[in-house]
């Protein structure tokens, strides 16, 4: 990824002017600041980023209705910034379509370095791969998936997910296992992050998420992605 664009809304300007002149000094030059949840929709029409970063309390709403509307069209990482720090704030963000939970206060280096690992991902999953088919899915140069033929709206954790899943058939995957490939961090705190994205997935790619058919439940272990055997 050459150069990539970073949508920054926070509406504390101290605040993004630091975060700006840090993500700067990392590398990051391409940022763009919104303070309000219109000029961010407005900037991520314009400029199409390949990350944003929301605070999550705005003078005109939260940004979790930001997040609603850059899931429509994009599968970017989504980064939310907050001063809440209940777990259930943070469950919200990831459920509707989050890639990461960042709490206030907290250091404008590990932001920037956490900016810095997403985008890794995302450029690796952009690299083109051998496509890979396992039952009713088929996985395309690791960004999209389709079942059944049809293409999947999978944020970029789900696709991390699946993927993980596709190049792993039939095998347990501890939940430290997907969280340490997906997320790329140790898994100390990550379960409850790992359990809602599964949730999510679930309801994207089963019949009744439920009772998933593909995606199931090892008690103690981890999740197994269940296809019939070639």
């Amino acid at each position: 990824m050459i150069e990539p664009k970073i949508l920054l809304v926070e509406d504390e300007a101290d605040l993004a002017e630091l975060l700006r002149v840090t993500l700067n000094k990392e590398g990051l030059q391409q940022i763009f600041i919104a303070s309000t949840l219109a000029q961010g929709e407005q900037l991520f029409y314009n400029v199409s980023p390949d990350i944003a970063l929301l605070d999550v309390m705005l003078p005109d709403g939260e940004s979790y209705e930001l997040c609603k509307t850059i899931r429509q069209t994009s599968h970017i990482p989504i980064l939310f910034m907050s001063a809440k720090t209940d777990e259930v704030d943070k469950l919200v963000g990831l459920a509707i379509g989050g890639d990461d939970y960042i709490s206030k206060p907290f250091s404008p280096k590990e932001v920037a370095y956490r900016v810095k690992a997403h985008l890794r991902r995302a450029e690796y999953t952009t690299t083109p791969q051998t496509a890979v088919e396992v039952g009713p899915f088929t996985m395309r140069d690791e960004t999209e998936i389709y079942q059944n033929g049809q293409l999947l709206e999978l944020t970029a954790k789900e696709v991390g997910l699946l993927a993980t899943f596709l190049r792993s058939p039939n095998r347990i995957i501890s939940k430290e296992t997907l969280f340490e490939k997906v997320w790329g961090e140790d898994f100390v705190g990550g379960d409850n992050t790992v359990m809602v994205h599964i949730r999510r997935l679930r309801e994207k790619i089963e019949t009744n998420p439920s009772a998933p058919k593909f995606i199931t439940t090892v008690k103690g272990l981890g999740y197994k992605l269940v296809v019939p055997k070639q």
